[in-house]
């Protein structure tokens, strides 16, 4: 093993023996190398002279651009649009994203927590977790209603045995699925959670009282010496519509709460600033007497896993986000479109309140997010999303046999009444 990843295994070690035991094969390996970005690094605190270290192209003591280009970004520097970023992201964004994250949670204050690394977008995030702590056949825990994605990185390229639960129990979060399913695993060493709130495909996010109670949960696995990762999908956070929503991430009441229990929460502009194609992501490590010698640690293991498959991130995105956060109207401006993104969700509750549809679905609960679901009674989901295309022009996901995915959040409001009336039309088309 290289010395620099025996370095940072001996850190990790020393202060979280759960952590480094969590750790994939991958993960014990991967280190970030003192190579030509530590040594740029270092030149550029010192080589006041000249330097000649990294592989950008300079011009009368600026970065090299193209006039056509750096049009197009007239309130940006030519070094904020084209050159690299850090491995672990620019730092001011990841300082201002920590301040953003523990204001947003404010059970965090004071909590032992990691600074965000910069991801490129959260799925970036999802692959980053899988390399550093999943090994082939390890089981990771997650609910029967998911992003296909996941799939694809934690059962197809990490060849995890992925086992579902139940998600929901009448109007909520099936809490007892869950501790059947952690329970009937106690014989393994290690287990993964990935929990996704607001849940896409169903828009469902955990309530303040189910928080509570898979807190507890939780912290008895780990209680009982079992290693837990609770790997948590907040793509969509803020974006909660009803009163008893949990409005802060589960993230912060997990984050201090065992030596046993690491909490990783995946976050990002992509959604929170609805800038889908910039993928700008954060990955952030919480647990018990977590402190910065050992997240460093992790950091750089992190960094070694960003710099041997994307190199980095884009430093234009993360210039934009970094100035949306700093810009004095930005919390103003991101709820007034949180508000309209309500408005769509309290209108399909509306509007499926009427008892027309009953014999053609049922609708899954719902409170966040961007999405809903129907559980169709009679007729198969993807018969129904092609004759919805071919006949009526309308596109819906289908998520298996009989669940079907309606992305409200990109609906005018005026619009979802004739949306669900089609659907139903469709329906007895069919039947």
């Amino acid at each position: 093993m290289n010395p620099l990843a025996n370095e940072l295994n001996t850190l990790i070690q020393k202060h979280s023996p759960a952590i480094f035991e969590m750790l994939s094969n991958f993960g014990k390996e991967i280190y970030f190398p003192k190579g030509i970005l530590s040594q740029s690094a270092e030149a550029k605190q010192g080589a006041h002279k000249y330097n000649a270290t990294i592989g950008i192209a300079k011009e009368k003591q600026g970065s090299m651009y193209l006039p056509c280009i750096m049009r197009h970004f007239k309130d940006l520097k030519p070094e904020q649009v084209v050159n690299y970023a850090p491995g672990s992201g620019i730092l001011e964004l990841r300082k201002e994203w920590k301040a953003k994250i523990i204001r947003q949670n404010p059970t965090l204050k004071g909590a032992p927590i990691s600074m965000p690394v910069v991801t490129n977008g959260l799925t970036h995030g999802l692959f980053l977790a899988g390399d550093l702590f999943v090994n082939p056949e390890d089981l990771i825990i997650l609910p029967d209603k998911i992003w296909g994605n996941y799939r694809l990185i934690f059962e197809v390229r990490k060849n995890a045995l992925l086992r579902q639960f139940s998600f929901f129990s009448g109007d909520g979060l099936n809490l007892q699925a869950i501790k059947d399913v952690l329970e009937t695993e106690k014989s393994r060493e290690k287990i993964i959670l990935l929990l996704n709130f607001p849940n896409n495909p169903t828009g469902y996010s955990i309530k303040t009282r189910e928080a509570s109670k898979l807190t507890q949960i939780l912290t008895d696995v780990a209680k009982s010496g079992q290693k837990i990762i609770t790997i948590i999908d907040d793509a969509y956070f803020g974006m909660f519509y009803e009163e008893d929503v949990l409005k802060e991430s589960i993230f912060a009441s997990l984050a201090s709460t065992h030596e046993n229990l690491l909490a990783i929460k995946l976050d990002g502009a992509t959604k929170e600033q609805f800038v889908w194609g910039f993928r700008t992501g954060f990955m952030t490590f919480g647990i018990k007497n977590g402190n910065d010698e050992m997240y460093d640690a992790m950091v750089r293991k992190l960094m070694g896993c960003i710099r041997s498959s994307i190199s980095n991130s884009s430093v234009t995105s993360q210039n934009v986000v970094l100035s949306a956060l700093k810009n004095p109207t930005f919390h103003e401006e991101q709820q007034a479109k949180i508000q309209i993104l309500k408005g769509r969700a309290l209108k399909v509750k509306e509007v499926l309140s009427s008892s027309k549809y009953d014999d053609a679905w049922d609708q899954y609960p719902f409170n966040a997010g961007y999405f809903m679901c129907l559980r169709l009674k009679n007729i198969n989901a993807e018969k129904l999303r092609q004759h919805l295309l071919k006949k009526y022009g309308i596109g819906v996901i289908a998520v298996n046999e009989t669940d079907v995915r309606i992305a409200f959040s990109c609906l005018e409001e005026e619009f979802i009444q004739d949306l669900f009336d089609t659907m139903y039309k469709a329906t007895k088309d069919l039947s």
